[in-house]
């Protein structure tokens, strides 16, 4: 009886050890590295063709300012930004768009690219972002306008910082 009750012990302490296990991601191979040298071919491609000037960051966005914006405001994932924009394909799509209405987000809930470009101007700017996949929706297909491993194309005017 004494080596029945071992037994179910250790099955059970084995049970617990097991269920603490932590969770381990699902490596399913992909790697974004082809993808984003096809959209920064891409980008320059479209960049050339249609006579933008501009800026590469070095993370591979490429952005215009139109209007810098007044002000010296650091930026944080919790400031509320207050933007009018346009989101385009590089087809030219239009696939958003607040269409004069501003609309309000924290900056840490939107797509890297907005996270990076926002900064680079102040309350009352304006920047055009063309933003690779990998820092937009990726893999993701937020709807079905913007297919998966979309380049972005935003003009944004940031109305309003707080």
């Amino acid at each position: 009886m004494v080596k029945f009750r071992y037994i179910i012990l250790l099955v059970c302490l084995a049970g617990c050890f097991a269920a603490c296990k932590k969770d381990t991601p699902v490596d399913d191979g992909y790697d974004p590295t082809p993808q984003f040298k096809a959209d920064t071919a891409a980008i320059s491609a479209f960049v050339k063709n249609n006579a933008i000037t501009g800026i590469k960051d070095p993370n591979g966005i490429f952005y215009q300012i139109i209007e810098p914006g007044s002000g010296n405001l650091t930026y944080y994932t919790s400031t509320k930004i207050t933007a009018d924009y346009e989101g385009r394909l590089l087809n030219g799509t239009i696939f958003d768009s607040t269409k004069g209405t501003p609309a309000s987000f924290l900056l840490g809930n939107v797509i890297l690219g907005w996270q990076f470009g926002i900064q680079k101007i102040q309350k009352g700017g304006k920047i055009r972002l063309i933003i690779p996949s990998y820092y937009a929706y990726g893999r993701q297909s937020p709807s079905s306008s913007v297919p998966a491993n979309s380049v972005l194309d935003f003009t944004i005017t940031l109305t309003d910082v707080q």
